[in-house]
């Protein structure tokens, strides 16, 4: 397993380019908001010319994962982001249709303090151009989940496309469970916040992207609110995850972007995390040319 630093071209030489092109294969992790820098990663790749074999994703990384997919280029992401999630007056717009419109939808829908229907949100601010099922997708899918009364890691391939994002998507707490084929899912990150694994086989290069960082702040000066600490413990136990799955068979490429600074939940700071991040393209770049060349 190497990381972007390991594989980078000794300084002075020129990137290397071959006539024989490897197959690569996509994992796009969770990390909530922190999953706008994939828009960058999608952008390296599409100026690279790579359109992978295969794509797999966890939470806010089978959101992205399922835009490409679909055949949306880095550019169209980005433009779709700003315009729909980085103007506030069209978020409220599109969050104010999905208030019920009757008492029978209320009781319908049930009550619940603090806990989103993620299936409604997602079918009101993703793309147009996503199919109604995997099927459809111009590149294999792969999302995972987790059934939380089945205590285990599920990867969803086919059927309901939507249904299963909003499953992988759906972060205890803050979004409603999903059910789906008599389960009851919940975030994918739970159990495989990287899945790369599922790519196995599948390309000649694995490419995983970690979003999901890790907790930052100044120890004399701890996390203001037990929300941040709920989170900041999320990230570490994420990152152990990663971190053993890595030591067993990690892919050839983790690429990890400059998240640092952005917060989980800042949904609303599509502009400002994607231009914050876009550093990772040359990240990107130059891992892919260290690695074909290690191919050779």
């Amino acid at each position: 397993m190497s990381s972007p630093s390991d594989l980078q071209p000794p300084d002075g030489l020129p990137s290397p380019r071959h006539s024989a092109s490897p197959t690569f294969a996509v994992a796009f992790g969770a990390g909530a908001a922190r999953g706008y820098a994939h828009v960058n990663v999608v952008e390296a790749l599409d100026e690279l010319g790579i359109r992978p074999k295969a794509i797999s994703g966890s939470s806010i990384g089978a959101i992205a994962g399922a835009c490409m997919a679909a055949g949306m280029g880095g550019r169209e992401m980005r433009e779709h982001c700003f315009s729909v999630l980085g103007r506030k007056s069209e978020v409220w717009s599109r969050v104010w249709s999905l208030r019920p419109t009757s008492l029978s939808q209320v009781f319908q829908s049930g009550l619940r303090i603090s806990q989103f229907d993620i299936e409604r949100i997602l079918k009101a601010f993703m793309p147009e151009c996503l199919p109604e099922i995997f099927e459809e997708l111009e590149i294999p899918l792969s999302v995972t989940a987790t059934d939380y009364y089945g205590h285990r890691e599920l990867t969803i391939e086919s059927g309901d496309l939507i249904s299963a994002l909003a499953a992988s998507s759906a972060l205890p707490g803050l979004f409603q469970p999903v059910r789906r084929a008599g389960m009851i899912l919940v975030d994918g990150g739970v159990y495989n916040p990287v899945p790369f694994d599922l790519l196995k086989g599948k390309a000649d290069i694995l490419i995983g992207i970690d979003v999901v960082g890790w907790p930052e702040g100044d120890p004399d000066r701890p996390a203001s609110s037990s929300f941040d600490l709920l989170f900041g413990a999320s990230q570490l136990m994420m990152q152990a995850i990663i971190d053993t799955r890595l030591k067993a068979e990690g892919p050839a490429i983790i690429i990890r972007p400059p998240i640092a600074d952005v917060r989980v939940l800042d949904f609303l700071g599509a502009r400002r995390i994607i231009e914050a991040t876009e550093s990772v393209k040359n990240d990107v770049k130059r891992a892919i040319d260290a690695a074909v060349a290690f191919t050779h």
